[in-house]
């Protein structure tokens, strides 16, 4: 983006009056709850999936790297580091930012983000991550129009303009909201939550048949009046919260336990949490599903949700900015990058196989993995480390070359004494 379209933007752009500063517009919050007629996140395994993937990216801190010396390093001095890893706006800080990002991308299929420009310095100022549904997509000419009157932003703007991070899409343009493939899952979800909380209204699981063997003779429609009245007079009691009730004269109570409907309706919605799991990328254990799980199959589990879920959103938000915020010319010299190695924390087994890995392979030195870990650098440790048993190929014939010319010496020397 030029300077002029910068400066044209930076002076067209609606603004609210009584800001704090010349850019400062109060972000509006978007509401992800509702979806339609139903609360997508009020059911328990969609919210910790969204929760799981948007904080999981968010924890990640991204970084804006400068070519130098034929390696990438962190370019402190530019504002556009400062910005996307600690405080993009004044409202806002770096994780809830993007954990807000990877929301809309998840429950929206869209996210939309405006850079703002200092008119004084026509340098990137802020970031806005604009409200659901205040972003209309004209895929024709490739045209966003903007309303979001709470943020003070309105007007037409050019497809580079806005940072628009998509999730799946068909013609590459809108993405598609994960809800809309989910619906089905997520209402039965939901029916299985109402069901549940009905029967938790109606007293419980209490259920069971009123009896009177000792009838008396001659009194059976009577006597089946009253034992229906009384079953009716239990059932309330118990509605209403009552746990122990007494029974009148020769009344028997027997409970019935769990009828094979009800088996299946649990066994039904253990089902429906996995399928919900599987729209989001996300294995069970990690919903707390109750299934079992030993430490192989949590480690693998660990390493695909990594790989397929997470890494393809890292890597869509990197290009994105690349795309927009540098210029073709200096794509190569630049470039943002979220840092990994957080990845490994939470697993200190693999942590410290990953950092032994990385010395005695010579990737890194002792110092710079202690820098890493905050740890103050030890006397000698910025030297490369590599294996003792790991050779050239160069070095192993010259290793064997002698050998044989003196096997052939000794050979030569019994010969002549023969």
């Amino acid at each position: 983006m030029n300077v002029f379209k910068r400066l044209y933007r930076s002076l067209t752009s609606t603004t609210k009056e009584n800001r704090s500063s010349d850019y400062s517009p109060r972000l509006g919050a978007t509401n992800l709850l509702y979806y339609g007629t139903s609360q997508p996140l009020a059911v328990a395994a969609v919210f910790r999936c969204v929760r799981l993937i948007s904080e999981s990216v968010a924890h990640l801190p991204i970084q804006y790297l400068r070519l130098k010396n034929d390696r990438y390093e962190v370019d402190t001095s530019n504002r556009l580091n400062y910005l996307l890893s600690v405080q993009p706006n004044e409202n806002m800080s770096a994780f809830d930012f993007w954990a807000q990002a990877v929301q809309h991308i998840l429950l929206d299929g869209n996210a939309y983000i405006l850079p703002m420009f200092s008119s004084f310095s026509m340098d990137y100022d802020r970031f806005v991550l604009l409200p659901s549904g205040s972003v209309s997509y004209d895929s024709t000419n490739n045209r966003y129009t903007i309303y979001a009157p709470t943020e003070g932003i309105s007007g037409e703007y050019d497809e580079n303009d806005i940072i628009h991070l998509k999730n799946l899409s068909r013609d590459g343009k809108n993405g598609l909201s994960v809800l809309s493939f989910a619906r089905q899952a997520i209402n039965i979800a939901s029916t299985g939550d109402n069901e549940t909380l009905n029967r938790f209204a109606n007293g419980g699981n209490v259920r069971g048949i009123i009896s009177n063997g000792k009838g008396v003779a001659g009194f059976g429609e009577y006597q089946d009046k009253e034992l229906q009245q009384t079953a009716i007079d239990i059932d309330s009691r118990f509605s209403g919260g009552e746990h122990i009730v007494s029974l009148p004269g020769q009344v028997d109570f027997k409970q019935i336990s769990l009828s094979s409907t009800d088996m299946q309706f649990l066994e039904s919605r253990k089902f429906t949490v996995r399928e919900i799991c599987r729209f989001f990328g996300v294995h069970p254990s990690f919903v707390f599903d109750d299934t079992s799980n030993n430490y192989k199959s949590a480690e693998m589990a660990n390493v695909a949700f990594l790989s397929n879920t997470l890494n393809p959103i890292l890597r869509k938000i990197e290009n994105e900015l690349l795309r927009k915020l540098v210029q073709e010319k200096a794509a190569r010299k630049f470039k943002f990058q979220f840092d990994r190695t957080g990845l490994y924390a939470c697993d200190l087994d693999s942590r410290v196989k990953y950092q032994a890995s990385m010395i005695q392979n010579g990737l890194c030195t002792i110092n710079e993995l202690r820098r890493e870990e905050n740890k103050t650098p030890i006397e000698g440790g910025d030297v490369l480390l590599v294996s003792a048993n790991l050779k050239t190929i160069d070095q192993l014939q010259q290793e064997v070359t002698p050998t044989t010319n003196n096997n052939e010496t000794d050979e030569q020397t019994n010969d002549n004494k023969a």
